[in-house]
């Protein structure tokens, strides 16, 4: 008879959380895989190590979620009129005065296009 190659949980074990390839967790977030795995790989994102392979549970699924989520700033009242400060006004900036642009390259050909 063939066996089955998991043998039966025992009652009183704990179940195993579901594993995730790279693949999965990007299709769910909408990302490619390299992504993923490029994140994993430089630890800004939380896995599972399993032999060379990333692996994901719900879990990290969820961090990685709450890791990348924008919140807006937090809105003034509206009682209170919020106010921003002006940037201090500026001169114009003028060059150095021993600056001076080069001759456009037409004036600066020898001989070119020169009558005798």
């Amino acid at each position: 008879m063939h066996q089955s190659p998991v043998p039966p949980a025992h009652p009183t074990a704990p179940a195993l959380p579901r594993l995730y390839r790279p693949e999965e967790v990007a299709e769910a977030l909408g990302c490619s895989a390299w992504w993923v795995k490029d994140r994993a790989s430089r630890a800004l994102i939380p896995f599972a190590r399993v032999g060379r392979a990333y692996r994901f549970t719900a879990e990290h699924l969820a961090e990685i979620v709450r890791l990348h989520e924008t919140r807006p700033p937090s809105a003034p009242s509206f009682g209170a009129r919020a106010i921003r400060p002006v940037p201090p006004l500026t001169t114009a900036v003028r060059p150095a005065a021993g600056l001076r642009a080069r001759a456009p390259r037409r004036t600066r050909q020898d001989g070119f296009g020169a009558t005798a």
